[in-house]
């Protein structure tokens, strides 16, 4: 059985090959404005953006599309009339905001070529991409952006121009641009075509600098044409509204934003997550997108104000009669008692936390990592469907995404519209499609590798597909663990589920070559007081005094044998080790996108690991 029109290729009754065909026609001839330009035409006045009052602090001002695409325009032209020629990379470190997607458009309008960087790269970082990128021009949204280039030791790249938006940079744009004539704009905006580099994304550089991915105007044109209609039940749905707090210069989010301007969905902004409840109840998005550290954090925070205030009981049951509930909904049959047990909770709980989403949430889109099953249900329960998918900087973001109308738990998936995916023979997922990027910048020998010589994509993750060509990442193939006794182990999937506790922050699942598996855990500094304190132990005791502190070892020992009840006794946890330090920016164990770089983290955690199997021998095992 295949579902949604996507299509399964066996090979000795095993599912090998999963392909969704293409549900709108290729638009060679269009670039993303056009994308803008279609949408100005159809409803001048439909409302694109909305972006904080400065006069009310609860309400939004509404941007219409003809406004949007005036303001793009006007910066445009200003880009021209300061030197901007055709195919000029331009650097851009900014904000999650209205105005960062306004400069992007601006740029493409002009016939440049964006390349985002991180808000969290390190100057050393910003050089790097500045230098191989060979931009022309950086653009800065704060000071504290400005500060990265000015910080930069040395030579600093050579750049032809500083905007700086802080410092009014937008206004002055716009001011050099009257004198640019509308057709000289015209046949700037229009001079790229389908093949055309769109934008120049930098990859996290987890094992060595960071490579440029080139995604071109087709990727993701083509892309935002299929996957609307995938995706029709959110996009089309009345009154169709994201907020947008995942930052910008991740192409997942990227692409959601360019999708929007395309389907005509309001779209709001809030770079601030520690206000980001009170946005979502001003602003009442009717869809998120969102990493799983955040809806894991959402959770956590809930059941942590339930036990500061003395509804914990109530809560845990809820919890569970809602997971209980979703898990007879995949079933096919809900029992008679549940569903009053459900209703009962729903209103008693579920409504509350639904509330502080804004009250209009029913879909979020996740990616980036697992979610988990546990969190899929909770939130299916709370009324939210989670569809979870998966993607990479290299396929434009999405190259699979679960269906609001057929959606698998514990999946991310069918392939999108216009993408075939293969496994390969060790069960690395390979990928081709409309989505895929066209190579890496000036690297040729990376290029090559990153592809087989059929011209199928390494995406360099282990999955699995089901009857209906639905993908199940199992694990990262460079990270797999092989133990001294010959098991095979992908530790992604017992790093996940320690990861989703509240009190833990990172996971590091090691034993490649040892007798057995063990893990390295860093506390999650920001739950972790308040937890302390509902334990009755000082908020204010140091990490280090709280890895060896004895509630908290009992708590992580608890979920480290929840952990290993999902996994085979060869694969499962037999020994941990917390640290005393978070894993940070600075000392280059985290990526700019806040991902651990797994190579330079085992360097440093290695005392810690070899600690773990001192003295002990695979005869010593049960």
């Amino acid at each position: 059985m295949t579902t949604s029109n996507t299509l399964v290729t066996r090979e000795g009754g095993a599912v090998i090959e999963s392909a969704t065909p293409s549900v709108r026609p290729a638009a060679p001839t269009n670039n993303v404005t056009d994308l803008l330009k279609q949408r100005v035409d159809a409803t001048p006045q439909r409302i694109l953006f909305s972006v904080p009052d400065a006069a009310h602090s609860s309400s939004w001002r509404n941007i219409t599309a003809s406004e949007f695409a005036r303001d793009v325009n006007a910066i445009a032209k200003g880009l021209i009339a300061e030197g901007v020629q055709p195919g000029d990379r331009i650097a851009f470190m900014g904000l999650t905001s209205y105005e960062w997607t306004l400069v992007d458009f601006a740029i493409w309008t002009a016939g440049a070529v964006m390349v985002p960087v991180y808000e969290t790269s390190s100057p050393k970082q910003l050089e790097w991409i500045l230098t191989d990128s060979g931009a022309t021009a950086f653009m800065s949204h704060l000071a504290e952006h400005a500060a990265k280039y000015d910080d930069i030791e040395g030579d600093k790249p050579a750049l032809k121009w500083r905007w700086q938006l802080h410092e009014g940079a937008l206004d002055r744009l716009r001011e050099a641009g009257a004198s640019v004539s509308d057709e000289t704009l015209e046949a700037a905006r229009s001079r790229a075509t389908g093949n055309d580099i769109a934008t120049l994304i930098y990859t996290s550089g987890t094992t060595g600098n960071p490579k440029g991915v080139v995604l071109t105007h087709a990727n993701f044109v083509d892309l935002s044409n299929n996957i609307s209609v995938s995706l029709a039940e959110i996009v089309d749905a009345p009154g169709a509204s994201t907020l947008l707090f995942v930052t910008l210069a991740h192409v997942f989010a990227r692409f959601i934003s360019v999708m929007c301007i395309s389907n005509g969905i309001r779209v709001g902004h809030q770079a601030n997550t520690k206000e980001l409840v009170e946005a979502l109840g001003t602003f009442k998005p009717t869809f998120l997108l969102a990493v799983p550290r955040v809806f894991e954090k959402v959770y956590n925070s809930a059941l942590q104000k339930a036990t500061t205030g003395g509804k914990k009981p109530i809560f845990i049951r809820a919890v569970r009669v809602g997971v209980t509930y979703s898990r007879a909904l995949d079933a096919g049959r809900v029992p008679f008692l549940l569903r009053m047990q459900y209703r009962l909770y729903d209103k008693l709980v579920f409504s509350k936390l639904r509330a502080t989403l804004g009250g209009n949430v029913r879909h979020a889109v996740s990616g980036s990592a697992p979610l988990g099953e546990f969190l899929s249900h909770f939130y299916r329960a709370l009324g939210v469907i989670i569809l979870e998918g998966y993607g990479l900087t290299e396929t434009t973001a999405p190259l699979s995404v679960n269906l609001p109308s057929n959606f698998q738990i514990g999946t991310v998936g069918p392939p999108i519209p216009g993408c075939s995916v293969r496994l390969d023979e060790d069960g690395e997922l390979l990928v081709k499609g409309l989505n895929v990027f066209r190579e890496y910048w000036q690297n040729e020998d990376a290029t090559a590798e990153a592809f087989t010589a059929d011209g199928w994509f390494r995406t360099g993750d282990l999955a699995e597909l089901n009857e209906d060509g639905y993908i199940t990442i199992t694990g990262r193939k460079k990270d797999l663990i092989v133990t001294a006794g010959g098991k095979n182990v992908a530790p992604s999937k017992l790093e996940d589920i320690l990861r989703a506790d509240p009190i833990i922050g990172e996971c590091v699942v090691v034993g490649d070559g040892k007798p057995f598996i063990g893990a390295i855990m860093t506390l999650d500094s920001e739950t972790l007081p308040a937890w302390l304190e509902s334990k009755g132990v000082s908020p204010d005791i140091s990490l280090a005094e709280a890895a060896t502190n004895e509630a908290v070892l009992h708590h992580v020992q608890a979920a480290v044998d929840r952990a290993n009840k999902t996994v085979s006794r060869a694969e499962s946890i037999r020994k941990f080790k917390i640290l005393d330090y978070e894993f940070n920016l600075e000392d280059g164990t985290l990526t700019p996108k806040l991902s651990i770089k797994r190579h330079i983290v085992m360097k440093k955690i290695m005392p810690e690991v070899e600690a773990l199997y001192e003295g002990v021998s695979s005869a010593q095992l049960p």
